[in-house]
């Protein structure tokens, strides 16, 4: 098995899963609807990038032509119900499909913590309940075809690049308080280059079939440590130094005083920082339930969150991202 497909490539955890996976020697062929959106990656040799259209059931075929496996990233955390159904259920049956078509028989979706084994659809928010929806699809298609199927459920994924930390980091650079909406929610961040190394893990590994069902294994992917959403605040703003390492107040809202702020971000121009989806997500504790097997059953000790967080938070520029994980040394080079 060498050549692997990776939806959603170019993304914040796609770019470490491409970057391990050619370490290990394999062929990856990255489409996305721009070129553009990959120039990240232009320094890995053994990516092919394609322009295309995912959404599209002729050409999502097409690309995996010639592939033994392939890796689906592809999600979204705000819009209609209609959207996350087309990314999370829709886009999941188009693949199952041209996995058929391709005799493509490896896939590992990610998929996220809180998502509901017994009753997907009685998940508290939109985004939970079209990811167990997308989850049942694949499971389906696993029971009536060829098709060796992990999933991966992570907590809140950090790193260099997240949108979590340091979007709390540079909120707090900018504001005297910080009101928060969800303050008691409850995290298990997990490093994205922990989550990489569990996507390659999870190709290199069989999945059987067994008496009880399909060739399904599921894997919840978290960190160490359990934080509250305050707690999560309070770090980012102490290691990157903000008012001398003490951060800004933290305003826990009420849950309707947190809903108000929510649909006043939903109506701003462009992504929101935070949306009422978002908070219903939030309704769920996002820790491990123990139910599934962890990282630890693939081989990986889960890195702790302060150490790594302090390092990209008081690095700015050519110190951060992929190009300075590996100037730095640091140990992403150590675990494949």
């Amino acid at each position: 098995m060498n050549n692997i497909v990776v939806l959603g490539g170019a993304g914040f955890v796609g770019a470490h899963v491409c970057e391990k996976l050619v370490r290990q020697g394999y062929n990856v062929t990255l489409p996305t609807r721009r070129r553009s959106n990959a120039r990240h990656l232009q320094h890995l040799q053994a990516v092919t990038v394609l322009e295309v259209d995912v959404h599209d059931e002729h050409a999502l075929a097409g690309v995996l032509q010639g592939h033994d496996a392939v890796v689906n990233l592809i999600a979204i955390l705000h819009g209609s119900a209609a959207a996350f159904d087309k990314v999370h259920v829709v886009l999941p049956q188009k693949l199952v499909r041209a996995c058929q078509a391709q005799q493509v028989h490896r896939l590992v979706h990610i998929s996220a913590l809180g998502v509901s084994d017994s009753r997907p659809g009685a998940a508290p928010s939109e985004y939970l309940r079209s990811k167990g929806r997308g989850e049942e699809v694949l499971v389906r298609a696993a029971r009536e075809m060829p098709l060796e199927l992990t999933i991966l459920r992570p907590s809140v994924i950090y790193g260099a690049e997240d949108k979590f930390l340091n979007l709390f980091a540079r909120l707090q650079q900018v504001f005297p308080v910080m009101p928060l909406a969800g303050a008691q929610a409850r995290f298990q961040p997990v490093w994205v280059q922990d989550v990489a190394l569990a996507v390659v893990r999870c190709l290199e590994q069989r999945v059987l079939p067994t008496a009880a069902g399909p060739a399904v294994r599921v894997l919840e992917a978290c960190g160490p440590e359990v934080w509250t959403l305050k707690q999560l605040v309070q770090l980012s703003a102490q290691l990157s130094g903000i008012n001398h390492g003490r951060g800004r107040p933290v305003i826990a809202l009420p849950d309707w005083m947190g809903r108000l702020q929510a649909r006043l971000m939903e109506l701003a121009p462009g992504e929101p920082l935070m949306s009422r989806d978002n908070l219903d997500s939030m309704k769920v504790d996002n820790v491990a339930t123990g139910k599934v097997q962890g990282l630890q059953a693939l081989g990986i000790t889960p890195a702790a969150l302060a150490p790594i967080a302090r390092d990209y938070l008081t690095l700015r520029g050519s110190e951060q991202g992929l190009l300075g994980l590996r100037k730095r040394g640091h140990r992403d080079t150590s675990q494949i």
